[in-house]
């Protein structure tokens, strides 16, 4: 019985430490399906989203799913710490229980309280080794558990940078291509402000975003988790917004080469199946929903009509639907399993940017008309200061 308890305590020491090394020192996505680490988000996701979708308020919804990211890290922390002070007390307990407790009686539970105090470093010396090996184990402990305070100290700060550089394009989509962002936004805008062709250096600016996503989100799985400031906003709902923008130009959009477009796609398409490899989810099935060919139409007469010349070449509408193909099965999975809503190809009626609105106020009153009064006044204000000069005395 002592035996198999040392064993089980090695076990558990090893295995709690190599799930920390891969999970916080180790920059690269580990394969492995049994693994602490992801049996613990497997089994504490689950419920937490099932109880996501029995709340009808979509904010109070989004409120409770943003919890889960930050909880789950504690929660993991707890669970990785507790694992090693359990397997130290095995190993305790099977040499004996060569420790000194203050009553004298020997039992598992001293040992686990003296492998909890060894592991946080407390040193209060009601419980102490007394014997070469115990002391042995003693100081090995102390050394894992002052390691792990270290690299959790680290780890920490690493993850909340890499989630704010993801959060800043995001937020910063808003105004670009409205809220929820979309593709035909995104472009009418551009061509509003006369800005299209800078649309490719936007689109360059996103092949950074999605290589950055890619290894951040791989090397860290628990940032999957964590959801933007606004609950009409998400990491997902960007990189579709992209993906559906660079088909497009692909296609064919006059005043926007395609070269960077191509790029975009396939670093944002890399970065999208190589992170929903990580919950081993498999792509559904591409059924065209998301966009019908009469959606499709609709999306041309849209564009044009506001300036945006669509390539209307015969198969275009084929090239689309294959560039579809290619990452809306996995935009859609990803929607599901994360409950992060998917953006349309057309704004919605009605619609405010999250800068428009406030606490004090739906809708901000006529912000775009407000906008360009306040571009207007000072051509105004100076022309009038000009005519004044010239006035004759």
């Amino acid at each position: 019985m002592a035996s198999l308890s040392g064993i089980v305590g090695i076990v558990l020491i090893a295995a709690a430490l190599w799930d920390v090394f891969e999970t916080i020192v180790l920059p690269r996505r580990v394969t492995r399906r049994i693994r602490l680490t992801r049996v613990f988000y497997v089994m504490t996701w689950r419920p937490w989203r099932f109880l996501a979708q029995s709340i009808k308020s979509k904010k109070r919804r989004e409120t409770f799913l943003g919890i889960y990211g930050p909880l789950s890290l504690l929660a993991l922390l707890i669970c990785w710490a507790f694992t090693v002070i359990v397997g130290f007390a095995l190993l305790h307990w099977a040499i004996g229980s060569n420790v000194e407790p203050p009553n004298h009686v020997r039992s598992l539970f001293n040992d686990l309280y003296y492998s909890g105090t060894t592991f946080f470093t407390l040193g209060l010396g009601d419980v102490t080794p007394i014997t070469h090996l115990a002391r042995m184990i003693t100081v090995a402990e102390a050394c894992i558990g002052f390691g792990m305070l270290a690299l959790v100290i680290g780890y920490l700060p690493v993850l909340y940078q890499a989630f704010s550089r993801r959060e800043v394009n995001i937020s910063m989509l808003d105004a670009r291509a409205g809220t929820p962002p979309t593709a035909a936004e995104l472009l009418r805008r551009h061509q509003e402000a006369e800005a299209l062709p800078r649309l490719d250096e936007w689109l360059r600016d996103w092949e950074t975003w999605a290589a950055d996503l890619m290894e951040s989100h791989l090397s860290y799985p628990a940032l999957c988790f964590f959801r933007s400031q606004h609950d009409n906003q998400s990491w997902v709902a960007a990189l579709s917004t992209v993906l559906d923008t660079c088909s497009l130009v692909m296609v064919g959009v006059d005043g926007i080469p395609k070269w960077q477009a191509q790029l975009t796609f396939k670093m944002a398409r890399h970065a999208l199946v190589d992170i929903s490899q990580i919950f081993n989810t498999s792509p559904q099935k591409h059924d065209g929903m998301r966009m019908t060919a009469e959606d499709v139409s609709i999306l041309r007469s849209h564009l044009t009509a506001r300036g945006v010349a669509v390539s209307s070449e015969p198969g275009d509408e084929k090239m689309l639907e294959d560039l579809r193909a290619l990452y809306e099965p996995y935009t859609r999975v990803l929607s599901h399993y994360l409950l992060m809503d998917l953006p349309g190809w057309l704004p919605q009626g009605r619609a405010s940017d999250n800068w428009q609105t406030s606490a004090w106020e739906v809708r901000a009153p006529a912000p775009d008309q407000a906008l360009q009064r306040c571009i207007l006044k000072p051509h105004i204000s100076s022309t009038k200061t000009a005519a004044a000069a010239n006035k004759p005395q």
